[in-house]
């Protein structure tokens, strides 16, 4: 059982971050209201920082957010090839990086053996 969520007017929440913002009892209004005491102090913060027009009400998704629903969807098996390409690729770099350093061990060696023989 979900619970419905409620909307409540900008005037309504005005009128509630005002009485937090002059001090009284959050958990009193919380009782009184019903409301969960997380979304009055995100009224309160928000009527702190940006006053009345941070209450106001904003239909629809935020600014910057994709709706899901007009994104491509992508199959499982489409996922499954992206992580193979991608571990082949990674794959492929390491062995650039370990021939590397197989080379470079090898120099080392040998310029080893040439001191060791120049003395």
């Amino acid at each position: 059982m979900s619970a419905k969520s409620r909307e409540f007017s900008a005037e309504f929440r005005i009128a509630v971050a005002k009485r937090i913002d002059e001090g009284e009892s959050v958990s009193k209004i919380q009782v009184e209201l019903k409301i969960k005491r997380s979304v009055l102090y995100r009224w309160r913060d928000a009527y702190r920082k940006h006053g009345i027009a941070g209450l106001q009400l904003q239909k629809g998704r935020p600014p910057g957010i994709p709706n899901p629903a007009s994104m491509p969807r992508v199959s499982e098996s489409e996922l499954l090839l992206q992580r193979i390409v991608a571990l082949e690729q990674k794959l492929g770099r390491q062995a650039i990086q370990l021939d590397f350093f197989k080379r470079a061990l090898k120099q080392i060696k040998a310029s080893g053996q040439e001191n060791n023989s120049g003395t």
